[in-house]
């Protein structure tokens, strides 16, 4: 994949939200990040180029205020966090009674502020249409102040009638669906054990057919999972960058977040799908030259080391 074009330090701005599921790849030193960049500078460096992150790391514990307080200082203001649910709300206990692990999880990361983008609550495959009025009331306890959108990975919700009784429940809250695409991820072969494993792992699930009526709200939410082959990926590069376009220019604010089965190349799969949506919607600025592209300031100069 070709690196991204050379630009400002600075991310692009909105009307796209396009980033990664980490900021923290051991695999991206030295063709993403520097090559001895320090891991809490991880996140600095990657906020100079994507502007907004999944943040995976709290769907399996609370960090602490020392770890939100850095990361508060590590990004821009235009940045925003798209953190998970924690799993002991969502998966063992099914939303119900978690109003005080809600409160702890909400209240530990409000100090991030407007650098928080939707809170993504990610349902297990249990979680099915008779569960649908425990989610109502989860929403309705969830502070007001903050965005979210939910992925649902039951089967039934990707067909009438209950995909669209999810889909109103969701829209009269005021929360996007968030929708996982693992289409590329299975159109091509297996050879590789992290493929392999992804396509295990990865939930198959159909997407709604057009893919422009995905989005519910202003800020519609797809986690995109490519496959390791560009070519294999290519069609559903174009596929996605057109309806991006289209939903820029009905005035939504999509989140793009790429995957690949081991990620080590999803910052140059993020890059080529953003110089793909440049050529249909020009006032998009050019994505950030990456970090390990760049020269590093050292005392006031360039060192090239």
């Amino acid at each position: 994949m070709e690196p991204p074009s050379s630009s400002p330090d600075r991310p692009f701005p909105a009307p796209l939200y396009l980033g990664l599921p980490f900021w923290g790849h051991k695999q991206w030193a030295g063709h993403f990040y520097r090559a001895r960049t320090r891991p809490r500078d991880h996140l600095s460096q990657y906020s100079e180029v994507f502007n907004t992150v999944e943040g995976n790391t709290t769907f399996y514990s609370l960090p602490s205020r020392e770890s939100v307080d850095r990361w508060c200082e590590s990004v821009p203001d235009n940045f925003r966090f798209c953190f998970k649910i924690p799993r002991w709300i969502t998966h063992e206990q099914g939303l119900r009674g978690a109003g005080d692990s809600s409160r702890e999880f909400f209240d530990r990361l409000a100090p991030l502020g407007e650098r928080l983008g939707p809170f993504l609550i990610q349902l297990p495959p249990s979680f099915g249409p008779p569960h649908l009025q425990i989610l109502d009331r989860y929403l309705s306890a969830c502070p007001s102040s903050f965005h979210y959108a939910a992925e649902v990975r039951h089967p039934d919700f990707f067909r009438a009638p209950h995909g669209f009784r999810l889909d109103e429940l969701l829209a009269r809250h005021g929360v996007e669906r968030c929708w996982m695409d693992t289409r590329a991820l299975r159109s091509g072969e297996a050879d590789l054990p992290e493929t392999q494993e992804a396509r295990r792992k990865k939930p198959d699930l159909p997407m709604r057919v057009p893919a422009k009526e995905t989005a519910l709200g202003s800020f519609p939410m797809i986690r995109f999972v490519g496959h390791p082959e560009e070519a294999v990926t290519e069609p559903w590069v174009r596929r996605w960058t057109g309806v991006l376009a289209e939903w820029i220019r009905e005035g939504r604010t999509p989140y793009f977040l790429v995957h690949l089965p081991d990620n080590t190349a999803a910052p140059q799969l993020a890059a080529k799908i953003h110089r793909a949506l440049r050529k249909q919607l020009e006032a998009l600025d050019p994505l950030p030259a990456f970090p390990a592209d760049r020269p590093e300031e050292t005392g006031g100069q360039l060192s090239l080391l």
